[in-house]
């Protein structure tokens, strides 16, 4: 490891071997033990009752995380899933040999201990154990105390000692389970039915990106590692279900940035009979169960500037083109359907210092000035609505407006946290709109989709949430990684075993 010396790393290596080594020839072997837990360390802290020492039972488990050597007796910690708790050993309880073969442990071994709780001098409840057993012997150290695992790559591609030596990232990535949990248990109490559906897609579809290619040697074809979930979910549409949700991995073959990762977690969920609007509503309740439920507040702050984000009240809703007028310092959506249009847009472009593409069609031009100049910026909870239909051809178009789409884009923290459609449910729009896209939105033709709307499908509003986005909004972390348990690294050459 970066923080230790090789030589020291080697030594400590083979002194810890040694020890396994003399244990299995005494007959004792860590690899094969096991113990009983019946608490958590959390659950252990709130077991104690006040004023009663030595009299409420436990049996906890951990990593040693800390060991104080105080001759006849020693305090340790162990580390579990819900933190730390205090061990106190003494050599009067244990007796003479178990005693002997606890002081031979090193930090990073897993023990079980039982005994019962009592609260110290300084006031830290503490087990006051009466037997232990070593579980499983660490063969090599954890990074040294007071430097830590500070080198990011290696905090990536070792998590494990991440999650035990950092309590930050501990605490981060586990209040990302518990989002999970939360939006599951609101979508649940709104009847909506979790559903799982395919990875492996022999068209990649909803969504325009390069997807990754896998061959399927039983059925003899090539698949794709699908880049949405949409069109499955809105096969269900069709079949009857009325409200329906999944939470799992996207996989697209792009770029790596602090809002990117190849594999990533995305919610998607659909609701019959509803619109656009009826998402707002739906996204507003999730982050604010969220709020109330996991992270016990009202707002969070922006990691980038320190500015508050209010999640609660009122969320600001703002048509793309009125945000584009303002920017450009003109009404540039006046050109909109003129042969003039691009020209002014072009002009848009480069007084406000961005970089036009020749082969860009006008409305990538345009939204160039919303991704650049105007995303960055929205940092309260925004719902930006009716984008040009080139944007999504898989919404329904506005009534007024049929160049626009009846949907929004949700910015929080000046980036898009989630997008939501009033979905198209004619397939003649529908085939029409897929084979008039151009540029970078152009997305694969799935005509078993375009054969699913023929059936009927209910008019309906769907919504997209980025779930690691969300997070780091949620959890203040500087980058997708932070919140991601293992990211995606350029393959290096393993860690050593031996």
């Amino acid at each position: 490891m970066s923080e230790i010396p090789q030589d020291i790393t080697h030594d400590q290596y083979a002194v810890r071997l040694k020890k396994l080594q003399d244990m299995r020839a005494a007959g004792s072997d860590p690899f094969r033990a096991n113990c009983e837990q019946t608490h958590f360390s959390g659950e252990a802290l709130k077991a104690y009752i006040d004023g009663q020492d030595y009299v409420v039972p436990v049996k906890v488990a951990g990593r040693l995380v800390v060991i104080r050597d105080m001759g006849k007796s020693q305090f340790v910690k162990v580390l579990d899933q819900q933190g730390q708790i205090q061990l106190y050993l003494k050599k009067d309880l244990v007796g003479d040999a178990a005693y002997a073969e606890f002081k031979k442990l090193d930090l990073g071994d897993i023990v079980g201990a039982e005994g019962t709780l009592f609260k110290t001098k300084t006031g830290e409840i503490t087990v006051r154990v009466d037997k232990f057993t070593l579980v499983s012997k660490a063969l090599r150290p954890l990074p040294e105390k007071w430097h830590g695992l500070t080198d990011a790559e290696q905090v990536y591609r070792q998590r494990y000692l991440d999650l035990i030596v950092n309590p930050e990232s501990r605490a981060r990535l586990m209040l990302r389970s518990k989002i999970v949990a939360s939006i599951r248990s609101t979508l649940a109490s709104r009847k909506f039915l979790e559903v799982e559906t395919p990875m492996l897609e022999g068209v990649a579809g909803g969504a325009a990106a390069r997807p990754f290619v896998t061959h399927h040697n039983a059925l003899g074809a090539d698949f794709f590692l699908r880049i949405a979930l949409e069109l499955r979910l809105k096969r269900l549409l069709v079949g009857g279900y009325d409200r329906v949700f999944e939470i799992g991995r996207v996989f697209r073959n792009e770029g790596v940035s602090r809002k990117h990762n190849p594999e990533f977690t995305m919610l998607e969920v659909y609701q019959a009979y509803s619109d656009f609007r009826g998402m707002m509503e739906l996204l507003r309740a999730i982050i604010q169960d969220i709020a109330t439920d996991v992270l016990h507040y009202t707002h969070v702050k922006h990691a980038a500037t320190g500015e508050m984000i209010h999640l609660f009240g009122e969320w600001r809703s703002v048509r793309y083109f009125d945000l584009i007028d303002e920017t450009a310092g003109f009404a540039l959506s006046s050109f909109r359907g003129k042969p003039e249009y691009r020209e002014k847009a072009v002009e848009a472009c480069q007084k406000l210092g961005l970089e036009v593409h020749a082969g860009w069609e006008t409305h990538e031009v345009v939204n160039e000035i919303f991704g650049k100049k105007i995303e960055p910026t929205l940092i309260q909870p925004t719902f930006v609505t009716h984008l040009p239909k080139e944007l999504c051809p898989l919404a329904k178009l506005n009534k007024e407006d049929p160049g626009l789409i009846d949907v929004f884009e949700c910015i929080i923290g000046g980036m898009e946290v989630a997008p939501a459609y009033s979905e198209q449910n004619d397939p003649f729009v529908q085939r029409e709109m897929f084979e008039k896209q151009v540029g970078e939105e152009k997305q694969n033709l799935d005509t078993d989709f375009l054969l699913a709307l023929e059936h009927g499908m209910p008019p309906a509003g769907g919504m997209g949430v980025g779930i690691d986005r969300l997070c780091i909004l949620l959890t203040g972390a500087e980058s997708i990684r932070d919140v991601i348990l293992f990211p995606s690294l350029r393959p290096t050459a393993a860690p050593s075993a031996s």
